[in-house]
């Protein structure tokens, strides 16, 4: 592995690492979305039966939008031009970026998850530690479809606007409100294409089942896949020229 991913990595997790305001934001607001989301089911038996798909989509969510909106800054910055002039190859800018992104993102789902579990003493049959590690690879996922839908923003409105088509059909589709088995066939189809889709199906069988990492290794699996697909059409997608 070139040494100038870690570079990379080191110098983004600095530059975010000076920004009190963003470093507040990554902390502050995913308690206050599940605070308000676990305030409205005063029934334990359905927060528990909700709790992990809201994780998995919640992580997809913020680390997606951290990592997509933080990424854009380095453009408009000029930083991501004055990397692509130089030796470093593209594949090693977006996993620089991956892994630096990445901290936050970890950080991020870690106290969203000991929060939603203890605080709302929520009930759970898998291991602490199989959870996170599931949750793990759903940020990973998460962090580069933040990189890759950036290469094609130009601003932070239009990072968002991306929300609509890419964050919420994987919410009505992956099973968070309804069953995707009493979906007509078309969407279940649709679903079966979609990341979120085995990050709530596994996190499910983790936390509603007890199954283990291995019993989940197809989800984790597709994850993997996700994330190094998303992670190659990134490195395609950088141009040099970002002007305009």
């Amino acid at each position: 592995m070139s040494s100038q991913i870690f570079t990379i990595a080191a110098r983004v997790i600095r530059q975010l690492m000076r920004d009190r305001r963003t470093l507040a934001l990554i902390i502050i607001a995913p308690l206050v979305v599940m605070s308000l989301i676990g305030l409205s089911f005063p029934e334990d038996s359905i927060l528990d039966y909700i709790a992990p798909a809201l994780l998995a989509t919640m992580a997809l969510f913020f680390g997606y939008l951290l990592t997509g909106i933080s990424f854009l800054r380095e453009r408009s910055q000029g930083t991501m031009e004055r990397l692509m002039a130089s030796p470093v190859s593209r594949l090693d800018i977006v996993v620089g970026y991956l892994f630096g992104f990445f901290v936050f993102a970890f950080m991020q789902t870690l106290i969203m998850l000991l929060f939603t579990i203890f605080v709302f003493d929520i009930s759970y049959q898998g291991d602490l530690w199989q959870i996170f590690i599931f949750q793990v690879m759903v940020i990973i996922g998460a962090v580069n479809l933040g990189i890759f839908i950036s290469t094609f923003a130009r601003n932070e409105f239009q990072i968002v606007q991306f929300i609509p088509i890419i964050i919420i059909p994987q919410i009505f589709l992956c099973g968070v409100i309804s069953p995707v088995e009493q979906m007509p066939n078309y969407l279940q189809w649709l679903s079966a294409i979609l990341p979120l889709t085995y990050a709530v199906e596994g996190l499910r069988n983790i936390m509603l089942s007890g199954e283990s990492l291995i019993n989940v290794g197809f989800d984790l699996v597709v994850l993997f896949a996700f994330a190094v697909i998303i992670s190659t059409l990134a490195a395609f997608t950088l141009r040099r020229d970002y002007s305009g």
